[in-house]
């Protein structure tokens, strides 16, 4: 077989078409990665598909979110503080939330397309502009909100973490537990209860088998008024999307009322005096009634009927 030369010049040659050609795939590759990967701000939605939206959004969704999305009973849906609370974070996510679980009295109802409806007039009200196409499934994992501004970095020996609850979820979880076992001494002897090991197993159940009696107290004295300060904590909003009103006077007095009282309370609950623990519960049920006649959330009985405007900053 004879061997054939090959030149320097083709040898330049065959490698600057094999670099082209890789460049040029390169190219390709982040010319379709820019397409796809967008925000919110890039026109991903149309203007027909928000005016379904609006239609949708009116039979199902007004009544709790207000007609211009501000929130009512629940969030806002529209405006900076939205966006931020959304920041970075795919519109997917918020299809599926709306698909899954609104609305609130029929969750599931909705389809997808019908759920990108309403994603889109929210978008449209927020001041994102309508593009030339509509926004469809196969594009909300690559549409995300702008990113939020990242915060300031804590100083030493400090933990910044941005609150994730709702004000009405923070009490759910931490307040109203804690509260309901002061309570329950009206009712029942701490010193007197020793729960029995529940058939069949249960956690929570089981729990109250580990740490019962006067020490359940203690600890659900302590944890008021280790948790009551938080109620102040910046960036937490209301269960209708409204800022806390953490600069309000009166709102920071219902606070520190309530952490003033959880101290008293801890320190009654160390003589193990069942009436007097009782007697303080009574004055623990007014102050919590005197923050919730004012700032409540809507819907509740302390907080008035729908159409009211609690927890307003």
């Amino acid at each position: 077989m004879k061997r054939i030369a090959v030149g320097s010049a083709a040898v330049r040659w065959g490698l600057g078409a094999a670099v082209c050609v890789l460049a040029l795939a390169g190219v390709s590759s982040l010319t379709l990665h820019a397409r796809q990967a967008r925000t919110v701000a890039d026109g991903v939605y149309s203007a027909a598909q928000a005016q379904r939206g609006a239609a949708l959004y009116k039979a199902q969704c007004v009544a709790c979110h207000g007609e211009k999305l501000e929130g009512l009973v629940g969030p806002m849906l529209a405006g900076p503080d939205f966006v931020t609370v959304w920041g970075g974070r795919p519109v997917a996510e918020l299809v599926d939330k709306i698909q899954k679980t609104m609305p609130l009295q029929a969750p599931g109802s909705l389809s997808q397309e019908q759920s990108i409806d309403i994603a889109a007039y929210m978008l449209q009200v927020s001041n994102f502009k309508a593009g030339q196409g509509a926004l469809g499934a196969g594009q909300l994992a690559q549409v995300t909100f702008p990113a939020a501004r990242a915060a300031a970095a804590p100083a030493a020996g400090t933990v910044n973490v941005p609150p994730v609850a709702n004000l009405a979820q923070y009490m759910r979880g931490v307040t109203f537990p804690n509260a309901n076992i002061i309570f329950n001494t009206q009712l029942k002897d701490p010193g007197t209860m020793k729960p029995q090991n529940p058939v069949p197993f249960d956690y929570p159940l089981w729990g109250n088998t580990v740490y019962y009696g006067w020490q359940t107290t203690d600890q659900a004295a302590l944890a008021l008024i280790e948790t009551t300060p938080l109620f102040l904590m910046p960036g937490r909003r209301c269960e209708n999307g409204k800022p806390v009103p953490i600069q309000n006077a009166d709102y920071q007095k219902f606070t520190q009322d309530l952490i003033t009282l959880s101290r008293e309370i801890y320190k009654t609950v160390q003589t193990r005096n069942q009436d007097a623990v009782a007697a303080l519960s009574e004055r623990l049920n007014d102050t919590c009634a005197n923050c919730h006649k004012v700032y409540r959330d809507v819907g509740t009985a302390e907080g008035g009927g729908l159409g009211t405007d609690r927890c307003k900053s």
